[in-house]
């Protein structure tokens, strides 16, 4: 009789010892809660509160939060119809679910949120190395500030679990996706500019130009990313409480010793982003190398039916996390991790020295 096997795009975690050379490449147990307690070590010290949300909502929720033009909603989402006839969808990201429980609970009674969560996620891709059908993420909210601050708090946090982690040669990039009024103005002159090279672009990107043509500016094709290189910079059409935003953003980074890559084609893939947007990459993890992204998303918990309060968030896969930096992870062996871009020195000192700076930032935020 025929084994069952798991099924493809999902991983068994299994204890230390690992019964076969093929299951080498996957973390045991022990890495995952070593890296599981960084993040709450540094998370709790930062005052952010654990939530636990389910692993599947009403359909409606990831349509309506995410954005039906996303390729996340379009494409990727694991969708189905209970025995009550209603459309579930396991969850694909962990922002919508928090958001939707703010708003359920009313926790915006209570003040600014901040949270921070992890836990499987689900998407239909198609698996490669740090990309799974089921992964985990690890994410974290700031529910009810509109303080560039708050901006800035959740990428030092990032940063001090992706170095705590053990991650080398990082890349922090930069950008700003405005209001919507910017965006909009925006993106009918990235159509303009696209349009007479419809013929040239990729087949998902002549989808997109109709439907999220910002997201063209994410294309992974050769010919597209070509045409991309000389479109119009979305930072030319913010408006001045944008640029004020983003200046501040910047300012503050400089201040914790932060270094930063502006990319002004840096897009997110959903479509609740404004203000603020940023990835960082590794260098180390070769074609999936974005471990962490996130930014501002002021009009989500109003577009789910909540008051209007504004928000910023980052998550971060944990597969790339624990796939990628095995041998650095505290009680794994080598500890001296170094967040560097280009010709600068590790940002690791610049942490050390800021660190006085970064407590009286989480006070005031």
């Amino acid at each position: 009789m025929a084994t069952i096997q798991n099924l493809t795009g999902t991983e068994d975690i299994l204890p230390t010892a690992q019964p076969s050379p093929q299951d080498a490449k996957v973390a045991s147990v022990h890495t995952w809660q070593r890296l599981e307690a960084i993040a709450r070590e540094i998370l709790s010290r930062a005052a952010f509160e654990e939530i636990r949300t389910p692993v599947f909502e009403h359909t409606a929720l990831f349509a309506r939060g995410i954005g039906e033009a996303t390729d996340v909603v379009g494409k990727e989402m694991y969708t189905f119809q209970d025995r009550g006839d209603r459309s579930l969808t396991l969850r694909p990201e962990g922002t919508a679910g928090v958001v939707r429980a703010y708003i359920q609970h009313s926790l915006y009674a209570r003040g600014i949120q901040r949270l921070w969560y992890t836990g499987p996620m689900f998407r239909y891709e198609r698996p490669q190395k740090g990309r799974q059908r089921q992964f985990h993420q690890l994410g974290l909210e700031t529910i009810g500030s509109h303080d560039p601050r708050a901006d800035v708090e959740a990428i030092a946090l990032a940063t001090d679990i992706l170095t705590a982690a053990g991650l080398k040669n990082l890349i922090f990039y930069l950008n700003s996706v405005g209001t919507p009024s910017d965006r909009a103005e925006y993106r009918q002159a990235l159509v303009d500019y696209l349009t007479p090279y419809r013929d040239d672009l990729d087949s998902d990107s002549q989808d997109r130009l109709e439907r999220n043509p910002l997201r063209i500016l994410d294309s992974k094709h050769p010919k597209t990313q070509e045409i991309a290189q000389t479109a119009p910079s979305i930072l030319a059409y913010l408006g001045n409480a944008s640029r004020q935003h983003f200046d501040q953003v910047q300012e503050q980074l400089s201040l914790l010793g932060i270094p930063y890559e502006i990319n002004p084609r840096l897009v997110r893939g959903l479509d609740y982003y404004t203000h603020t947007a940023f990835e960082i990459q590794s260098r180390d993890l070769g074609a999936q190398a974005t471990v962490c992204g996130g930014g501002r998303y002021n009009g989500l918990v109003q577009e789910l039916g909540g008051p209007d309060t504004p928000a910023v968030g980052w998550a971060m896969g944990l597969e790339r996390r624990s796939h990628g930096s095995l041998c650095c992870i505290p009680g794994g062996g080598s500890r001296s991790p170094g967040f560097r871009t280009g010709p600068q020195a590790p940002a690791s000192r610049a942490h050390r020295r800021a660190r006085p700076q970064r407590l009286r930032l989480w006070q005031a935020v």
